[in-house]
């Protein structure tokens, strides 16, 4: 009987510890969609800024002033500092230089000649270094259908540029893909900070915005001199640093304690098909048939991949 009870007991907590993890999945990937939803309009806002002043000049205003908002809530909990150690601050420098510095400054680079929605297939190209780095590095599990999600996933990117590239555009895709390969150390580090709960993540948020930012301050004011806006270019800028970057990087770093490094980007690579629809009333860009199948192609790979990790009943880390 005691021995009946004993089990019933334990069946109990591995149901609610099931729950549990089923509720906290659901809750990241609601945070997922938000963030697909407000980074959408991101690339439309930086081409919409690139009428009034240089990709640096955006990109340092962008993640600077997203560090400063932040600023007053880093100083009413000094206490967090305490706690780092030096290779915290070293882990936090190498994902705002790689993350902020190179590969968005370069990206807003490659945007002056790429479109919005062409500039948003690097959140599309992102999973192939991520998955690689996820593996080697965090040694996450990469099963046969979560490969034939990113195989889906990455064909459609290369198919979107199957019509052939516009004059200037080699050159641009050079520097997306260089950012893209820069950028893909941040969910990787970030993703290690996360799953250990091993600093806030306010903290995990704020400190690479302000390095990565900081740097670009300078690198800004020495390349392309001091801005000269109109107010509505300043508004822009405004709005990408707050709504653009501190509210969904505070949601993607929260949900990396949840999600794998590479489902997290893979749901980010839907972000595309947003940028696609705001380009077209915004901007007026237009995708031809291919570019649209391309679009259904990656974000099948994307379903492909959460389909099958919402059949499981355990986090494998």
């Amino acid at each position: 009987m005691l021995r009946a009870m004993v089990l019933c007991s334990l069946m109990k907590l591995c149901a609610q510890g099931k729950r549990g993890l089923q509720r906290r999945r659901q809750l990241a990937l609601g945070q997922m969609l938000i963030v697909v939803l407000i980074w959408s309009s991101s690339f439309v806002g930086v081409k919409a800024a690139l009428r009034y002043t240089g990709p640096l000049t955006i990109a340092a205003f962008r993640y600077f002033l997203a560090f400063l908002f932040l600023f007053p809530w880093l100083l009413r909990h000094q206490h967090l500092f305490q706690q780092l150690k030096r290779t915290h601050w070293l882990r936090f420098a190498l994902m705002g230089i790689a993350q902020y510095t190179i590969g968005n400054g370069v990206l807003y680079i490659a945007m002056k000649t790429l479109s919005a929605t062409t500039g948003s297939l690097a959140l599309c190209l992102l999973p192939i270094p991520v998955f690689f780095l996820g593996v080697l590095y965090l040694k996450e599990r990469m099963s046969w259908l979560r490969l034939l999600g990113l195989i889906a996933t990455i064909g459609g990117s290369f198919l979107f540029f199957s019509r052939g590239l516009a004059p200037g555009e080699p050159r641009a895709l050079f520097l997306l893909s260089a950012a893209v390969l820069c950028a893909s150390a941040f969910p990787v580090l970030a993703r290690e900070f996360a799953r250990g709960n091993q600093v806030n993540t306010t903290v995990l948020t704020a400190l690479p915005l302000g390095i990565g930012g900081g740097i670009l301050v300078i690198l800004a004011s020495t390349l392309e001199g001091i801005p000269r806006m109109p107010l509505l270019g300043w508004g822009i800028i405004v709005g990408l640093a707050v709504i653009n970057t501190l509210v969904p990087y505070l949601l993607y770093s929260h949900a990396l304690r949840t999600l794998h490094a590479v489902e997290a980007n893979l749901i980010v690579s839907l972000t595309p098909l947003g940028t696609s629809l705001i380009a077209l009333g915004a901007l007026g860009e237009r995708l031809s048939p291919i570019q649209f199948a391309a679009m259904v192609m990656m974000m099948g790979g994307a379903c492909l991949v959460l389909w099958r990790r919402s059949h499981c009943t355990t986090i494998r880390e």
